[in-house]
């Protein structure tokens, strides 16, 4: 049976010994839908992406990918449920060139894995060439094709969160979880974003954490307002603009909970 949502949260909370960093969070994100969640600083907004990805238990409720409730989510199962996530800092591999940071994000689809490729074993020439070429047009999505020989430190802030992206999009995934895409980027590059965050949705679920509000009202389709761990506003970005609680929750100080 086909699901009318690829990601559901349902009722999470998260505490960090007496300290509530997640009380009853819920969202949902449909097939081909951005999703946003945005808030003051120490709002949460991390520790529900941390959820999303299996670093973090719940200590109540649940996620579900797909309809099905995965009551032990962890990091490396992400990919073969189909979802990626990009870091607030970059995470590349200092000792690899942009291309071979790229290509660690294909590897997990790769008919050879670690092992045969490691010890020379057929089709493991064939598939390296494969992830090369995948990693290649994943670089040349982001615009990034360039640099695809250099390594990440020879490279400005900028380009080194491209090539994270596009680490991202080799993977190919349903749901793509974006920490903080626009941190570090240049004016005149967030409309390149935007506009990328746009193509992508055309074939994939995004939910994206972000504190450019102009980028996250121009691409998102729907927002999820937090502040204090809790849910105070859900709903489209005009509807987000009108509501005294964002304005109030955005003018007031930032809570303890965890970012």
């Amino acid at each position: 049976m086909k699901h009318s949502s690829v990601l559901e949260v349902g009722d999470v909370s998260v505490r960090f010994g007496g300290l509530t960093a997640l009380s009853a969070v819920s969202l949902t994100v449909a097939p081909r839908q951005v999703v946003g969640v945005i808030g003051p600083n120490g709002a949460g907004k991390t520790t529900l992406l941390n959820v999303l990805c299996g670093f973090i238990r719940p200590d109540e409720g649940q996620v579900l990918i797909d309809g099905h409730h995965y009551r032990n989510l962890r990091p490396h199962r992400l990919a073969g449920l189909g979802i990626a996530r990009t870091l607030q800092g970059v995470g590349l591999f200092d000792g690899l060139s942009a291309l071979e940071n790229v290509m660690t994000g294909a590897n997990c689809r790769a008919a050879a894995g670690f092992w045969p490729a490691l010890l020379g074993l057929p089709r493991s020439g064939r598939d390296e060439r494969r992830l090369r070429e995948e990693a290649r047009q994943a670089l040349d999505r982001v615009g990034a094709a360039g640099v695809a020989d250099a390594r990440p430190g020879e490279l400005p802030y900028g380009m080194r969160k491209r090539i994270a992206l596009a680490r991202a999009l080799a993977a190919q995934p349903k749901i793509l979880l974006l920490d903080e895409p626009a941190s570090g980027l240049a004016e005149d590059e967030l409309g390149e974003l935007g506009g990328l965050i746009r193509e992508l949705a055309a074939q994939m679920s995004l939910v994206i954490v972000e504190h450019h509000m102009d980028l996250m009202m121009s691409v998102c389709d729907s927002l999820v307002v937090l502040d204090f761990g809790k849910v105070i506003s859900r709903g489209s970005p005009p509807e987000i603009q009108a509501d005294p609680a964002v304005t109030a929750a955005y003018l007031g100080a930032s809570g303890p909970a965890g970012e």
